[in-house]
């Protein structure tokens, strides 16, 4: 097994280090994901590096996985356009600040604009 030494001022690495482009873009061919594993152990070196080909999808998207991704751009488009909004900035701090400290209320502004457009979107767009 080889051994990753790291620069001095790096302790560990974890996540994707480098990513397939998409199509027609030059990129590598090969993901390259780094790990670095926290558990007690007696090996030091919890360092791992993966390579990954980059994969072509076999099936066409499920309906359900497309009204997901209809839904993720109509909600992140309102959100964007509410957020620079001078119509809601006032009324959706005083909102945000009134939840912010309840057991289930969003921690941030952004996910207290995603909560509400999202709300917003699913009651307009019902599920059968």
């Amino acid at each position: 097994m080889a051994k990753v030494q790291w620069s001095a001022g790096i302790d560990s690495v974890s996540g994707a280090l480098s990513k397939p482009g998409k199509n027609g873009q030059h990129s590598c061919a090969k993901m390259l994901l780094g790990t670095h594993r926290t558990a007690a152990t007696t090996n030091p070196n919890c360092n791992r590096l993966y390579l990954r080909k980059q994969t072509k999808r076999s099936t066409a998207p499920s309906q359900r996985e497309l009204a997901a991704r209809m839904r993720f751009s109509a909600v992140a488009t309102a959100v964007k356009e509410r957020s620079q909004d001078l119509t809601y900035i006032n009324t959706d701090q005083v909102a945000f600040l009134a939840q912010k400290d309840t057991p289930s209320g969003c921690r941030t502004m952004t996910k207290y604009l995603w909560k509400i457009e999202g709300d917003i979107y699913d009651a307009a767009h019902p599920r059968g």
